[in-house]
């Protein structure tokens, strides 16, 4: 059996919204230093708060560029309450799967969006629960991806 999807190969190979939006309504950066990816994320957010237009840039290794790419695919024409309940799962799902050892990258990309939307969030003056953005430590990463 192979060790990545065909879907991830795709998303590696071909991905989709690569770049940066210069006005971004929101701009999200995490990155983990032991693996040593990051991702940033761009969003451009209409009147109806509709993600109309979302773009990554990612340093790291292919499922981290897949799990962007797919990441922008599942939120772009989203609201962005929907974007925050995208799930590394989803991801990971709607890539038909990832290597155990790197399913972090899929926590990445939900991260990424997340931060993303803080930022939207905090640019206009939206009130929010700081819960609902506080970064995992190893040990809760470790089991949010369950292993």
């Amino acid at each position: 059996m192979a060790l990545y999807s065909e879907k991830v190969m795709d998303h590696f190979r071909n991905p989709r919204n690569v770049g940066q939006i210069d006005d971004a309504d929101g701009v999200g950066e995490v990155g983990n230093a032991k693996c040593g990816d990051i991702m940033r994320m761009y969003l451009k957010v209409d009147e109806n708060q509709v993600i109309t237009d979302v773009k990554f840039n990612t340093f790291g290794c292919g499922s981290a560029i897949a799990t962007s790419s797919m990441a922008t695919e599942l939120i772009k024409g989203k609201t962005i309450q929907e974007a925050l309940e995208l799930s590394n799962k989803a991801v990971v799902e709607a890539l038909d799967g990832l290597p155990v050892h790197k399913l972090h990258c899929s926590v990445l990309a939900e991260q990424a969006v997340r931060a993303a939307v803080k930022d939207y969030y905090d640019r206009h003056g939206i009130a929010y629960d700081p819960e609902d953005f506080r970064e995992m430590d190893e040990d809760e990463l470790h089991e949010h991806v369950g292993h």
